[in-house]
């Protein structure tokens, strides 16, 4: 692996940097303060192709590599993270499992509306009652001569109140678990879906989470993606894109904290001397700084795994396990670096210690983390 980015990863690294301290960075506090959900952002992300980093040209993407998706969501998680869980979900999550399991109809139909934002997408597996035990869903799929039946609830759905797409997982047969699960591509003005916001977030709270509910929800069968019984294939296949982009994110929350920590701590002067020269200051500081080149590295060896097309399950996974829990640490000392003044969000730093707690509870919790590994380690399943 080549630890220096390439001129096209430079380039666009930096166009992302340029773009969120422009376009992003000014806003956010406001609308984290009033959950307010700025769209044009997301259209001008549109414009630069960092709604498509990895989708081929053909279909409206960049066609970039996989470390340069990384960058984008890392420079966007460094100051907003709500706006990098919109681009993640529309990423990773929709336009990544059309490419890799749609027929040739489906990619055609559905990725450059995607790619160009004219659409977005959300991901529907979470339920009200199962959220790590996914072979288990309730909501359910009948065939009904040409078409699928949907009916069921969807919870702490991403993008959910806003999409125009969503992939849906259902269960066909409750009797074979697992292997009766199927995905959907569903659009979200078919009769019998309708969606309600969910407030009072901790974090993330410009970005829209909603409840899914679908009610005889009538999907062509062309629509599915994939076959019966793919559908928990599929599901765990997008939550290894989906957790790439949320450790991505999270070594920009570190990025972040860093920043702030390190300005912060030479303006504020405390018996004589600006309390960057205190050792414990210090201390707390470089903790952060060894948190974000760690996780750095592990997000792009996961990167560079799947730019090879290699399996990269364990890697992605403790990349995400890593990068959430070291955001985290990071969020905290950021906090006692700026004492009082972290408490408040007069400073960017109790933000990312809202936004940071989310990344090890969604996709995939860190003990969820932590039994993937462990089955990939001892080659013993924990789940069963």
């Amino acid at each position: 692996m080549d630890f220096d980015l390439s001129a096209e990863q430079e380039m666009i690294k930096n166009t992302a940097r340029d773009f969120a301290d422009r376009e992003i960075m000014p806003g956010a506090q406001e609308r984290d303060r009033n959950a307010i959900f700025d769209r044009s952002i997301i259209d001008k992300l549109a414009k630069l192709g960092f709604l498509s980093p990895t989708l081929p040209e053909k279909y409206g993407g960049m066609g970039a590599d996989f470390i340069s998706e990384a960058l984008i969501f890392e420079e966007i998680g460094r100051v907003d993270s709500s706006i990098r869980t919109t681009l993640s979900v529309q990423v990773s999550l929709t336009e990544l499992p059309i490419l890799n399991f749609g027929t040739e109809v489906q990619r055609q139909k559905y990725l450059p509306l995607l790619a160009d934002g004219t659409w977005l997408g959300c991901f529907g597996l979470t339920e009200p009652g199962a959220g790590s035990d996914a072979a288990n869903l309730e909501t359910r799929a009948v065939k009904q001569g040409s078409q699928w039946s949907l009916t069921g609830r969807k919870m702490w759905i991403s993008n959910g109140g806003l999409a125009n797409l969503a992939l849906i997982f259902a269960q066909t047969n409750p009797e074979l678990k697992a292997k009766g699960l199927a995905a959907f591509l569903v659009e979200t003005q078919t009769p019998g879906f309708s969606t309600q916001t969910i407030k009072g977030k901790l974090g993330l709270r410009s970005s829209n989470t909603a409840e899914l509910i679908l009610e005889d929800v009538r999907v062509p069968a062309e629509n599915m993606l994939g076959e019966i019984g793919d559908g928990f294939k599929i599901a765990m296949w997008a939550l290894d894109q989906g957790r790439f982009g949320v450790a991505s994110g999270c070594v920009g929350i570190i990025q972040g904290c860093v920043n702030a920590s390190v300005k912060y701590a030479k303006d504020r002067h405390a018996f004589g001397r600006p309390i960057a020269g205190f050792q414990l200051v210090q201390e707390m500081i470089s903790d952060m700084v060894v948190d974000y080149e760690a996780a750095r590295l592990l997000v792009h060896r996961a990167g560079h795994l799947k730019n090879k097309g290699v399996r990269n399950t364990r890697e992605t996974s403790i990349a995400k396990l890593y990068a959430s829990e070291a955001a985290v640490r990071a969020a905290l000392n950021a906090i006692q670096v700026h004492g009082g003044y972290g408490y408040s969000d007069e400073y960017p730093v109790e933000r990312y210690l809202r936004d940071a707690k989310v990344a090890t509870l969604y996709e995939g919790t860190s003990q969820i983390q932590k039994l993937i590994i462990g089955r990939l380690t001892t080659g013993i399943d924990a789940f069963t």
